[in-house]
């Protein structure tokens, strides 16, 4: 399976990542021109090659009115939560901390970003993307400052250098056109930083809101690692956050910061191949002898909703001579807790038996065919010197119905 890991053990910041994910990409220069043509008014992104402690790998600056920002500012892309005012005097900071310098600008509110990215020379996709990872750092800020998603403002040079950095990851990402993407657990730092509305906490408070849910730590390093927008990047692209799994790699990038640490500033990324033929898996287990067909049922509905990989009774005898039923649920790892929690909450049980399988499956993919009778969705899969195909059965089904013959009749015509 084609697989991205991200390795985030001196945090994540946007601009660090589009840098990481840029060196990864077959032809850099020709990104770097569609992305600086995809419309972002008076913004002009460019790379650099530098080193750090011993590293070469690709910086990103972002000019606004041909002007260098400051690559990922956390408090200057903070929403600011006095929506009336336009025209706020506000303290920004360097990526990690460092104070830079003032500016007075007017704010844009997540209409005002989203009408923004309508008018963007991106595919549909890409603004889907876009649209979501605002959306969640919106929502952030909202809780955050106790106010409405519609009242919440973002301050306009510091969108604009937003905008760019989630715009060039979003396109990067849909053009790597990866399987899956798995990253580290998350160094946040340690400390305080000021900002505008005072001395906060690291993680800042909206940066904890959207690392909820996500393993993080706070390590040996002072200062502010992890930023918002990288934080929401992270929320709306990584499938699950582990160490790095067992990977046939072929690429590897780094994105580094500006400011300078004991150990190298940098997001790295790898692309390459992880197994999917040789994965593990749960397997959850109960006996039931006091719940009834339609509850069971119900049951294996709902686990099958939230993902369980499969799920399946068999008669059993109990104690007492009673006759039984023995309920599994396969899922992955990560979906454990969640699946324990349907269990408890659709059946009877008092209890359940956890074990951990190896599972060894063929690569499946899905391809749509043309067929006399418009659009079947065919199951190909390929491995350990098998290859084979099969029409979906609900297609197959459709089909037979609107022709009046049998699933067999329409599986060997097609």
């Amino acid at each position: 399976m084609r697989t991205l890991y991200i390795e985030c053990n001196m945090g994540v910041a946007g601009d660090m990542l589009t840098a990481a994910l840029l060196e990864l990409h077959p032809q850099p220069q020709n990104f770097l021109k569609k992305l600086n043509e995809v419309g972002i008014e008076d913004v002009h992104t460019v790379v650099q090659k530098v080193s750090k402690c011993g590293i070469t790998g690709t910086q990103v600056k972002v000019f606004i009115h041909g002007e260098e920002e400051e690559p990922e500012d956390v408090h200057h892309k903070h929403a600011h939560e006095e929506h009336a005012h336009h025209h706020v005097h506000e303290e920004h900071t360097h990526h990690h901390g460092e104070q830079v310098h003032y500016h007075e600008h007017h704010h844009s509110s997540m209409q005002d970003i989203t009408k923004q990215i309508a008018a963007l020379k991106i595919e549909d996709v890409v603004k889907k993307d876009v649209v979501a990872v605002y959306q969640s750092i919106a929502e952030a800020e909202s809780v955050v400052h106790d106010r409405p998603v519609t009242e919440i403002h973002f301050h306009e040079v510091g969108n604009k250098d937003a905008l760019a950095d989630i715009v060039a990851v979003c396109m990067l990402m849909h053009e790597l056109s990866v399987e899956q993407v798995i990253c580290s657990p998350v160094h946040v730092g340690y400390g305080t930083v000021q900002c505008a509305h005072g001395i906060l906490p690291v993680p800042a408070p909206a940066t904890a809101y959207l690392l909820r849910g996500i393993p993080t730590y706070g390590g040996s390093v002072q200062g502010e690692l992890c930023t918002p927008t990288g934080a929401a990047l992270l929320k709306h692209f990584v499938n699950r956050f582990e160490t790095q799994p067992v990977m046939v790699t072929e690429k590897i990038g780094y994105g580094l910061g500006k400011k300078d640490f004991a150990q190298a500033n940098c997001v790295r990324v790898m692309l390459g191949e992880t197994k999917e033929n040789d994965s593990s898996v749960i397997e959850l287990q109960c006996n039931l002898d006091d719940c009834t067909p339609e509850n069971i049922a119900f049951a294996m509905e709902r686990l099958f909703d939230e993902g369980a990989l499969d799920v399946y009774t068999m008669p059993i005898g109990m104690k007492k001579n009673r006759s039984g039923i023995l309920f599994t649920c396969m899922c992955k790892k990560e979906d454990k807790d969640k699946m324990l929690s349907l269990i408890f909450k659709h059946t009877t049980t008092l209890g359940v038996r956890e074990y951990e399988s190896k599972r060894y499956t063929l690569h499946r993919e899905m391809v749509e065919k043309e067929t006399p009778y418009g659009k079947v969705c065919v199951k190909k899969v390929t491995g350990y010197g098998v290859a084979r195909e099969k029409a979906e059965y609900e297609d197959l089904a459709k089909i037979a119905r609107e022709q009046g013959l049998s699933i067999e009749e329409i599986r060997k015509e097609l």
